[in-house]
C-alpha cells in the first residue's frame, strides 16, 4: 500500500499551523495549469527498485510472468484490461507504450528507428497483433507516421490465434460465437462483473480493475435501472459483444484475422504447449499430477469436443463426427478409420488446459499465414522476417511459464533466457538490435506486456 500526503507548515520558531488553504479548488482530472497533479510517479519495491505506478503489481506481490521481467532491465509489463476487448488493450498498449495528453508514456521515443520486441501470452498475442495492424493502418489520431516497423518482433507464448474451444464449454453460443447461452459459467462472470462495476467500491477497485470503466457502470452513473438493464442484457460491453470471450471464439477470431497481416519485415515466433496425449485413440490430459488442477477438467473437457452436429461447421472444410452409429458409418462406404481421418474434431482435442494447441502455432484460419515447424532453433539460423517460427512445448500446460516459475522449474529460464537472446543477436533489420532496445511482455488477463 502506498501513501502521501500533505499540510501548509510554518516552520518559524514558535510557529504553528496557518490558515492558508491547500488547493486550487479545481479538480485534478482538469489536469496542469488548473489543478495540482502527479505525473510519472514512481515508488521504491522491496528490492530498492524504482517502479512506475502503472508496473505496481494490485495483487500484491503477484508478477504475471513469475518474475522473468527482472532478466533485463529494458523490460516493461503494462497492466491492461483483463476482460476488455483485444482491440480496447491494443489501443490501451499505445497510449502506454507511446503516451498520450496526461501520460507521457513509459517509451515515448518509440517509432521505426526504436522499435520494440513484443512477448504476448495467451490473448495477449493478438493483442500485439492487431497493435501492429494499427500501425499499420494509421490509425491513431495525431500519430501519422506510424508503421508496422514499429514492431521489430513478435513472441507467442501459448497464443490464441484462432480461437479456443474453451469458450463454448464456457458458455457462448457455438452457432454464431457471439452469445451467451442462458444459463452457463459466463452468465455468472456477467452478472459478477456488473455487479463489481456497478458498487465502485474505491479500494476493492484499486485492488483489480476488469477495464470497463469507460462503459460507466458505476452506480454514480448507471443508477439502478441503468443496473437492471445492464443486468437484463439490454446495455454494457457484455451485450456489444465489446469483451474478450468474444474475440476468443473460432469465429471472434476469424472475423479479426481476415484484416491482421504477418508483415515480411517482422520476425514472428510462437510456443504452442500441449497437455493431452492419446490412450487407444483417445484423446485425454497426459498427467493428472503434472497438469494444474485447475487446468485438469477444463483440459479433459475439450480432449474430448465434438461439434454440435446441428449446428453449422465454424469455417470451411471443417468436418465433424456426429451422433452416427458404426453401422450407419459403414453404409456410406466408408470404414470407421478413414471417417475418423478426416474428421476435423480430433484436430481440436489437444489442448492445455485453456487453448487448443492447433490455434497456438500460427494463425491458421480463414487462412493459413507462412509458418515452420522449429525442431532445434540452430536449424533456423538465419532466421527469416515474414515467418511464424513454431515449437510444440509438450508436457506443458497453459500457465506453465507464467505466474509460478517453481512449477516449470529450468525451462523456466531456459525459455525466457532463450527469448532474450534471440532478440539480441539474431533478429534485426538493418544493424543488430540496440542493447537499450525494450522488450514488451503481454499477458492474457491483464494484458501485461513484458
Amino acid at each position: 500500500m502506498v501513501q502521501f500526503g500533505g499540510e501548509v507548515v510554518n516552520s518559524s520558531p514558535g510557529g504553528s499551523h496557518t490558515s492558508t488553504e491547500m488547493g486550487s479548488g479545481h479538480f485534478a482530472g482538469e489536469d496542469f495549469g488548473k489543478a495540482s497533479c502527479f505525473r510519472n510517479l514512481q515508488v521504491v519495491d522491496w528490492d530498492n527498485n524504482l517502479i512506475p505506478l502503472r508496473d505496481l503489481e494490485k495483487l500484491g506481490s503477484f508478477s504475471y510472468f513469475a518474475g522473468a521481467e527482472k532478466k533485463d532491465e529494458r523490460v516493461l509489463v503494462p497492466d491492461l484490461g483483463s476482460l476488455t476487448s483485444i482491440y480496447d488493450r491494443a489501443c490501451e498498449l499505445f497510449y502506454y507504450l507511446k503516451g498520450g495528453q496526461v501520460d507521457y508514456g513509459h517509451y515515448p521515443e518509440w517509432d521505426e528507428d526504436h522499435p520494440i520486441h513484443f512477448v504476448g501470452h495467451s490473448a495477449g498475442t493478438q493483442v500485439v497483433r492487431v497493435l501492429q495492424q494499427m500501425l499499420a493502418d494509421k490509425e491513431f489520431k495525431g500519430y501519422q507516421n506510424t508503421s508496422e516497423h514499429w514492431i521489430l518482433s513478435i513472441t507467442s507464448l501459448s497464443g490464441a490465434f484462432n480461437g479456443t474451444t474453451r469458450t463454448y464449454f464456457d458458455g457462448m453460443q457455438p452457432d454464431d460465437g457471439k452469445t451467451m447461452k442462458p444459463v452457463s459459467l459466463i452468465q455468472l462472470c456477467r452478472i459478477g462483473v456488473i455487479m463489481y462495476d456497478w458498487l465502485d467500491i474505491p479500494w476493492l477497485k484499486a485492488y483489480y480493475n476488469f477495464g470497463f470503466d469507460h462503459f460507466n457502470m458505476s452506480r454514480k452513473k448507471l443508477g439502478l435501472w441503468g443496473l437492471v438493464d445492464c443486468l437484463l442484457g439490454n446495455a454494457g460491453p457484455f451485450t456489444a459483444g465489446d469483451w474478450i470471450l468474444s474475440d476468443l471464439t473460432l469465429q471472434g477470431s476469424m472475423e479479426m484475422n481476415r484484416r491482421l497481416q504477418t508483415f515480411p519485415d517482422t520476425f514472428y515466433f510462437s510456443y504452442a504447449t500441449k497437455r493431452t496425449r492419446k490412450i487407444l485413440g483417445v484423446t485425454v490430459p497426459s498427467d493428472i499430477l503434472g497438469i494444474h488442477p485447475l487446468l485438469f477438467i477444463r483440459a479433459l473437457q475439450m480432449s474430448q469436443w465434438r461439434h454440435p452436429p446441428d449446428v453449422p461447421p465454424p469455417y470451411k472444410g471443417y468436418r465433424y463426427m456426429r451422433e452416427y452409429t458404426y453401422s450407419q458409418i459403414r453404409s456410406y462406404g466408408l470404414c470407421v478409420e478413414a471417417f475418423e481421418s478426416i474428421c476435423r474434431d480430433k484436430d481440436w482435442q489437444d489442448n492445455d488446459g485453456a487453448l487448443n494447441t492447433i490455434s497456438m502455432t500460427h494463425p491458421r484460419l480463414p487462412f493459413e499465414h507462412p509458418s515452420r515447424l522449429v525442431v532445434n532453433d540452430s536449424d533456423c539460423l538465419p532466421l527469416q522476417p515474414g515467418i511464424w517460427y513454431y515449437k510444440i512445448i509438450l508436457e506443458a500446460d497453459h500457465i506453465l511459464f507464467i505466474v509460478n516459475r517453481d512449477r516449470a522449474r529450468a525451462q523456466f529460464d531456459l525459455m525466457y533466457d532463450t527469448i532474450f537472446e534471440r532478440c539480441r543477436k539474431h533478429v534485426f533489420r538493418k544493424t543488430p538490435t540496440l542493447p537499450n532496445q525494450p522488450l514488451s511482455l503481454n499477458n492474457s488477463n491483464n494484458n501485461n506486456n513484458l
